[in-house]
């Protein structure tokens, strides 16, 4: 899976669905499926910390916004960990004429790791 974010600009998706805090599935109205997850390694986390909007908002309309931005500064508000050797917030924005969702994801390792989010295509076990 080698695909971008960005690459969902155009897609109209029938589904759009939270599995978990460390997954999401958006389904193509043709059947494609990407996939929105961390694969998880030794000492780090990397999950969903808050959605903001209306998945609902994603589904029947094509997509006219699609961007990723991350940085290493905790948004103001947040409750910062006791512990935070290094960590990464990553912010998806993904919206459609009905209205915008913004995906943010918290990763945090010991610094070895990776606290990226993946995306892409195909069969995700």
């Amino acid at each position: 899976m080698s695909e971008k974010f960005e690459d969902l600009l155009g897609v109209t998706l029938k589904s759009v669905v939270r599995e978990s805090n460390e997954r999401i599935v958006f389904t193509e109205e043709s059947g494609k499926v990407w996939y929105m997850y961390h694969s998880q390694d030794c000492c780090e986390s990397v999950t969903i910390d808050d959605i903001a909007g209306d998945l609902n908002d994603l589904v029947g309309t094509p997509i006219i916004r699609a961007e990723e931005n991350s940085w290493n500064k905790n948004p103001e508000g947040v409750k910062v960990p006791e512990y935070q050797d290094s960590f990464t917030w990553t912010f998806y924005r993904i919206g459609t004429a009905k209205g915008t969702v913004v995906i943010r994801w918290y990763g945090e390792s010991n610094g070895y790791y990776s606290e990226s989010v993946d995306f892409g295509s195909g069969a995700r076990a």
